[in-house]
């Protein structure tokens, strides 16, 4: 399932259904609605909780790189694993949304999706 952001302020912002479902949940909307819209009088609120909850992952995985030892990257060399193959983030996935979020405050102008 594909869930579309849209907005009047930037190009439409296109993610897959769990990652889109767990931002919306972030955003403090319901995931389980397939029709959402965040209001220009919500944005600020929304970007702050987005961005903390960015801020929570990149800690939470800079806490599990530090933790990672040279016997850890011996077995991911060892199974072929490498940088490439790393996780993608929340700051990743939540980035393009973001921005959208960010022009559309600027704007005054709503983000939705589902419809």
């Amino acid at each position: 399932m594909l869930v579309t952001f849209k907005s009047h302020a930037s190009a439409d912002v296109i993610m897959l259904g769990d990652s889109a479902k767990k931002l919306i949940a972030i955003l403090g909307k319901d995931p389980h609605n397939a029709q959402g819209i965040i209001t220009a009088q919500q944005l600020p609120e929304a970007i702050a909780r987005l961005k903390a909850a960015i801020e929570e992952d990149r800690a939470r995985q800079a806490e599990l790189e530090r933790q990672r030892t040279e016997a850890d990257d011996a077995a991911d060399k060892e199974a072929g694993r490498t940088g490439m193959a790393a996780p993608v983030g929340l700051a990743q996935r939540a980035s393009p949304l973001l921005s959208m979020m960010e022009e559309s405050l600027r704007e005054e102008t709503p983000v939705v999706w589902g419809v």
